[in-house]
């Protein structure tokens, strides 16, 4: 009778847990929010003020009172996003930075639109940084009979990269670079580290030609696009997934970045039967 008594037990706090849950995933698509955009990249002209717009949505069926909060946008060691407070991090920009309303209503169904002052010094250099948080108040998701419950709130984020016009030193170093040649279980790849020495943000595409002996092109490749910091190092990869017959080649690694500017390589390899 006590193992019945027992497992009922069991079965009944599993329900009201699945309950709990049920109630917290209604409440989480009843109040939907976005911002947009999600990134802003602007060049601006030192001690000239300048502003963007953004826009927060609200697709539920409730009004939501929001509030504005701004932090420095820098990375750690591991390359993991640092958010902290203004002024504290290298080439912070949140301290330039006003919003307009911070802090606002915004209707079920609706949409509530902001501007972003921007107040940059005369002896700006370079690129400088922040984020752009709008944090919902917290509200009651799921009410207990002891007057205390769980509440819920949203946070969205908007990463602010800004360049000072006509500043830009621009420089990346290219180090590590590794080629795996295709076999019947994978096909070629090439890694590398970057360091970007720039004074500025840039987004490196690496692409990749695959030339034979005879100095013909056999494959191409490109990655995706990414984000580096200054004084940011991290690995890029790219891939083509085709075959190659057996042989010597030369890996033509191409990185464009900047305005315009490219760093190049060439890396013989072989391919075995």
């Amino acid at each position: 009778m006590m193992t019945m008594n027992r497992n009922r037990e069991m079965i009944c706090r599993l329900l009201c847990g699945l309950a709990c849950l049920a109630a917290l995933a209604g409440h989480a698509s009843a109040q939907s929010l976005g911002l947009a955009p999600a990134q802003v990249v602007e060049t601006f002209k030192p001690g000239v003020p300048f502003q963007f717009d953004l826009s927060t949505v609200n697709s539920g069926d409730t009004a939501v009172d929001m509030h504005v909060e701004i932090t420095d946008f820098w990375y750690d060691d591991k390359n993991e996003k640092v958010f902290s407070s203004p002024g504290t991090s290298p080439r912070s920009a949140a301290n330039w930075i006003q919003f307009v309303p911070d802090h606002f209503e915004v209707g079920a169904h609706g949409t509530q639109k902001m501007k972003a002052i921007v107040t940059p010094p005369s002896d700006a250099k370079g690129g400088y940084y922040a984020v752009l948080f709008v944090t919902s108040k917290p509200q009651l998701s799921f009410p207990k009979s002891d007057g205390k419950g769980v509440f819920t709130s949203m946070r969205l984020g908007c990463l602010v990269l800004l360049r000072a016009e006509g500043t830009d030193e621009y420089k990346i170093d290219v180090s590590n670079t590794k080629v795996t040649p295709p076999t019947d279980t994978h096909g070629l790849s090439v890694d590398f580290d970057l360091l970007n020495a720039s004074n500025t943000h840039v987004f490196p595409v690496a692409r990749v030609a695959v030339l034979d002996a005879s100095r013909k092109l056999v494959a191409k490749a490109e990655s995706a696009e990414k984000r580096f910091l200054p004084g940011q190092k991290n690995s890029m990869h790219v891939e083509w997934a085709g075959k190659l017959p057996a042989g010597n080649y030369t890996a033509v690694l191409t990185v464009a970045y900047g305005e315009d500017r490219i760093e190049t390589q060439q890396i013989p390899f072989s391919v075995t039967e």
